[in-house]
């Protein structure tokens, strides 16, 4: 019912000091989809979909906090879920990625792991989706926001078909995006939701510009 895309980066911050980031953002022919499938953290980053599992995004976390790699910490969790066929689930963290797909989530279905980003999706116009996804990430210019180039990726992936549903009209899309940063202004436009609407990636597209317009005044005003 979704597709979404994980990533890394590692940049230097305005200090000259190595920091990472990590981001994820989905779309699905539901609404809420941001309060169930994408996961962030200064640790990594997890999406959990299909027939969907929260739990696998929260503890995720939980246990990339605690240090295990990402692949022990998803294969664990997989391995204790009576679910597992049903799901869809994967990530990256500091070192790696994971990428799963169970045998019993609806065609097409699939997923795609690259050295610093993994991408899947399920009941999708075909596997395209997932390609074009991952090829408008790892194309993208590093000089702009990483939100608004997860927001590009789902546009390409949406090109392509998408979510095939399309007797479902009411859709929804988000992003998360965390770093090891310690910053004294978050900027406003890496966390954003888009619940219910029918043109969720342009509206997720819209609500990053307003939200990235909001960021830049409030420092012209505070900072």
């Amino acid at each position: 019912m979704t597709f979404s895309i994980c990533v890394r980066e590692e940049y230097i911050d305005d200090d000259g000091d190595d920091q990472t980031r990590f981001g994820v953002a989905v779309t699905t022919r539901l609404p809420g989809v941001g309060a169930l499938c994408p996961f962030a953290s200064e640790d990594g980053a997890i999406s959990t979909q299909s027939v969907t599992n929260v739990e696998l995004g929260r503890r995720g976390l939980d246990y990339l906090a605690d240090g295990l790699a990402i692949d022990d910490a998803l294969s664990a969790l997989l391995n204790a879920d009576d679910g597992r066929e049903t799901r869809q689930l994967h990530g990256v963290d500091h070192e790696g990625t994971f990428a799963f797909s169970g045998d019993e989530c609806g065609d097409w279905y699939g997923h795609y792991e690259g050295e610093n980003v993994t991408v899947a999706g399920n009941l999708l116009a075909g596997e395209s989706v997932v390609e074009a996804t991952a090829a408008s990430y790892e194309e993208s210019d590093r000089d702009e926001p990483l939100a608004k180039r997860l927001v590009d990726a789902l546009a390409a992936g949406n090109a392509e078909g998408g979510d095939k549903r399309e007797d479902l009209p009411v859709q929804s899309a988000a992003l998360v995006v965390a770093s090891t940063e310690d910053q004294e202004f978050e900027p406003y436009y890496n966390d954003l939701r888009v619940d219910a609407t029918e043109t969720p990636v342009r509206s997720l597209r819209e609500t990053f510009h307003e939200a990235k317009r909001g960021y830049e005044l409030a420092l012209q005003k505070y900072a």
